[in-house]
């Protein structure tokens, strides 16, 4: 009768043993498979929840357009338009209707020459003058300045009497201060010699004046200023030389025009 191999029962042994570790792999496999399974849904599960987040703070890091201004229709441009020429109608028409005081003698000058009629829009400032020719009377430099050859003209012009003649309209441009013809009324003022001080009677014409278009401008004397501060023409002459005189001027036309 056949004689088993000896090893047979080992060999038994040994082929249960690799049951048992086949067994075992299968089932770490499964459970490798498992634990894949489980880790594959958790990252998508995060990846679900944080994208959004992400893609927002994405979209907001980028830099934003520059918003465009809206194009500005043609009808409001032409209200923006029509407001400005308004405006500026009124300001003529204001400047227009200020009523001359009967102490003021209007004596216009002819349009042409150094009267061109083209308007003042605002008014900032009240530029004193000297006529800069000792000696002679408001009325001959009016004529002066009516000459069709002369360049030169102001609003106003003060005796060596305290007389006052208006030469030009309020609402018109005078031909006296430089650039600053655009926004200001001139006033000239004779004197009897050399040095350019006014004479009592012009120096109070002057205050008196000055004090009249600061209330009917809505000014003070902060806006009095000299030929010399538009342009360093040593213009009205006392007033640079002795700038404490001029001081005292502005004072004197505050008090007038805080008494009036």
């Amino acid at each position: 009768m056949y004689a088993p191999y000896p090893q047979d029962d080992l060999w038994s042994d040994s082929r249960e043993e690799r049951r048992v570790r086949l067994k075992r792999r299968r089932r770490r496999r499964r459970a490798l498979a498992g634990l894949a399974v489980i880790l594959s849904f958790v990252a998508i599960a995060s990846i679900a929840l944080l994208l959004p987040p992400l893609l927002a703070s994405g979209l907001g890091a980028r830099t934003p357009e520059t918003p465009q201004p809206a194009p500005t229709s043609p009808m409001l441009a032409c209200d923006d338009a029509e407001e400005d020429e308004t405006d500026e109608v009124q300001r003529e028409q204001s400047l227009s209707s200020i009523e001359i005081p009967d102490w003021i003698d209007q004596e216009l000058l002819d349009l042409g020459g150094s009267r061109s009629g083209e308007p003042l829009e605002e008014v900032n400032d009240l530029a004193i003058h000297y006529v800069a020719n000792p000696g002679t009377s408001a009325a001959g430099n009016r004529n002066y300045f009516n000459d069709p050859a002369t360049e030169v003209n102001a609003h106003f012009l003060i005796g060596l009497d305290g007389e006052i003649i208006q030469c030009v309209p309020l609402d018109e441009k005078s031909a006296a201060t430089n650039e600053r013809n655009r926004d200001t009324i001139s006033i000239e003022v004779c004197h009897p010699d050399e040095t350019g001080q006014f004479t009592d009677a012009s120096y109070e014409s002057l205050v008196r004046l000055c004090a009249w278009l600061c209330g009917e401008l809505g000014l003070d004397e902060t806006h009095l200023i000299r030929h010399y501060d538009v342009t360093g023409k040593l213009c009205p002459l006392y007033f640079v030389d002795h700038p404490e005189a001029w001081d005292a001027f502005r004072a004197d036309v505050g008090a007038a025009l805080a008494s009036s």
